[in-house]
């Protein structure tokens, strides 16, 4: 029975020596528990009267056919994708013929402008004298030369690459005739072979030609600096000069006001040039193609500007062409390039936006600068007026503190006197003391007369500066007494000045006050004079015009309509009924004694009910709920 099964079991299962692709296609309902039962039931033996035997031949037919099905569905799937991948291609050609007509036919439109614009201007300047004309011809004279030139160029390059392929066509239905009859020889192959390749070689050289031109055209303008100018536009937007001329030659008054307005112009062209060298470092090194060659850069830029961003998908479409026209760059180096260009122009665009918030900047600042220097050379016209009247005040100051140093050095000189009078009165008294102490103890009478001897002279010394102390204190005294009386008498006239001038003062406002009542009692009579007697008439006043009599007269005829009852009837309340409300009232006392924000109004108004009991159905507890919160 072992024998039997073992093959069976071999044959069940082979499709484990199958490919990949016939076990996708070999695709049946069966799940891992039936194969199990199948495989002990085939363990158990098929000799057993449940089991039928094997049929092995039909089920190698079912798995040809799930084969047969699964490639077929493969194939359906490749044609599928390789339709939907032909649909996708015709979809983007077509949006891209789409763009480039619309491209086309705006290029074509700037042509026929610019061509019209050239025309008229030689049209106009055409028409002038002599001089015009030679300017003409010598304006048409370089385009000529270059039509000759390129008319030149397309018979040698163009025509005969043009003349090639004609006879290669004609020779190859030639050839395609001649295949059925006999075939073509190959010495006629080796000769157009080698005529292709000769031609090949020419155009060749011509590429390299035109290249080597091309670099030096290119390596001419970059000597022109025409690309540095445009690059450095950008840099020089701050000027050097960070303080206007014209600033300069200002005459101010006060140095330190024109070195901080200076200060000023300096420290806003300092940060706009940080703010400006800041942008620029943002770029980090890139330069004006981004990284990549001239003509990659341009075709990448015009490109990019065919498609605009209103367009549908244009970002798709663009960059599906840019895969088309750069073939040996990848997506990503695309994408780099796409951001490294836009990062360029948002940084030229921050680097103008800064030139023009530096502009707007520098011409308020220097409007505000001339309006500070002209308030300043104002002010300093006052404060030379007033600097002039303060030095006037300022020399009657100083006289009179002049007088006040000299009555000040008068009362020291006459209070270091009194001190030295007292010193002496003091060292005499203890002279005296001394003397007497000596006297007492001195035992020589030689010595005794010695000493009266010198304290007489002394004495004498004494009495004599005493006397000329007291001579110089009687004099000053004197002198002091007289120049308060002068100082008295000057006080005297100055008060009697100041309140004559106080007096006129007086005088004048009273004159003025009566002029003004005097031409008020004119005005007034003037008035009196011209005013419009008329008596009160109030029944005219208020009755009907002639006017409102005629129209009445004219519509007479008409019935006139009277609204004798009100239009709808109001249910509210009367102001009695609203005051009878014992809420109302406490609330209008306690606003009108201020409290009714606080939160004793608050309790007081919770507690007290309503004249009349509201419904059950108005009932609201919101009221309380909020009241005991607070």
């Amino acid at each position: 029975m072992a024998q039997k099964t073992t093959p069976v079991r071999f044959e069940l299962f082979g499709c484990e020596a199958m490919s990949g692709r016939d076990l996708r296609g070999f695709i049946t309902n069966c799940r891992t528990e039936d194969l199990e039962k199948l495989t002990l039931r085939m363990k158990d033996g098929l000799g057993s009267s449940k089991y039928k035997p094997a049929e092995y031949e039909k089920l190698q037919a079912i798995v040809d056919a799930k084969q047969l099905q699964s490639a077929h569905i493969a194939q359906k799937v490749k044609r599928t994708l390789r339709t939907a991948k032909e649909t996708k291609e015709s979809s983007l050609l077509r949006q891209h013929r789409q763009v480039w007509s619309r491209e086309n036919i705006k290029l074509a439109n700037a042509g026929e402008k610019a061509e019209a614009e050239l025309q008229g201007f030689l049209g106009l300047n055409g028409l002038g004298s002599t001089t015009d004309k030679e300017v003409l011809s010598e304006l048409l004279d370089p385009e000529l030369l270059l039509e000759s030139e390129l008319d030149v160029f397309r018979c040698a390059t163009v025509e005969p690459i043009w003349q090639l392929r004609e006879d290669l066509q004609y020779r190859l239905t030639e050839v395609q005739h001649q295949q059925q009859h006999q075939p073509p020889q190959p010495a006629d192959w080796v000769k157009v072979l080698h005529q292709v390749n000769s031609v090949k070689d020419q155009q060749d050289a011509i590429n390299r030609k035109l290249h080597t031109e091309y670099l030096a055209i290119e390596e001419d303008i970059l000597s022109l600096g025409v690309e540095e100018s445009s690059t450095k536009t950008a840099d020089c937007l701050v000027p050097v000069d960070q303080v206007p001329e014209e600033f300069l030659n200002i005459d101010c008054p006060y140095p330190r006001l024109t070195a901080s307005l200076i200060k000023e112009f300096q420290s806003l062209s300092e940060k706009y040039q940080s703010r400006l060298q800041s942008v620029q470092d943002r770029l980090q090194g890139l330069d004006r193609f981004c990284g990549w060659s001239a003509d990659d850069h341009l075709r990448f830029q015009m490109t990019v500007s065919q498609y605009p961003p209103d367009l549908h998908n244009h970002r798709a479409l663009y960059m599906d062409l840019l895969q088309r026209l750069f073939p040996h760059r990848s997506r990503q180096e695309l994408t780099d390039h796409e951001r490294h260009w836009d990062w360029q122009r948002f940084t030229q665009t921050q680097m103008h936006v800064v030139a023009q918030s530096w502009q707007r900047d520098r011409a308020d600042l220097m409007f505000k600068a001339l309006v500070t220097l002209e308030e300043a050379r104002e002010t300093h016209r006052e404060e030379l007026a007033l600097h002039t009247d303060r030095k006037h005040h300022q020399d009657i100051c100083s006289r009179l503190s002049d007088k006040l140093q000299k009555w000040r050095a008068h009362q020291e000189e006459v209070a270091r006197l009194e001190a030295a009078i007292a010193g002496r009165q003091q060292e005499e008294k203890e002279d005296r003391l001394r003397r007497e102490q000596e006297r007492d103890s001195a035992m020589r009478s030689l010595q005794k007369e010695k000493v009266k001897q010198y304290y007489a002279e002394k004495q004498r010394r004494r009495e004599e500066l005493e006397r000329r102390d007291q001579q110089r204190l009687t004099e000053l005294r004197r002198f002091m007494a007289e120049q308060a009386k002068r100082d008295k008498e000057r006080v005297q006239f100055r008060e009697e000045a100041l309140l004559q001038r106080r007096q006129e003062r007086e005088a004048q406002a009273l004159q003025h006050l009566k002029e003004e009542e005097e031409r008020d009692s004119r005005l007034e009579a003037l008035r009196n004079q011209v005013a419009v007697v008329a008596e009160p008439d109030p029944e005219r006043m208020m009755g009907d015009t002639e006017a409102w009599r005629g129209r009445i007269m004219q519509q007479s005829g008409e019935e006139e309509f009277r609204l004798h009852r009100p239009l709808y009837h109001l249910n509210t309340y009367t102001d009695s009924q609203i005051v009878s409300d014992p809420r109302v009232r406490i609330e209008l006392a306690l606003r009108a004694a201020g409290l009714h924000d606080t939160l004793y109004a608050k309790e007081v108004l919770s507690v007290v009910q309503p004249p009349r009991p509201p419904r059950r159905d108005t009932d609201s507890t919101g009221f309380k709920s909020s009241t005991k919160s607070v």
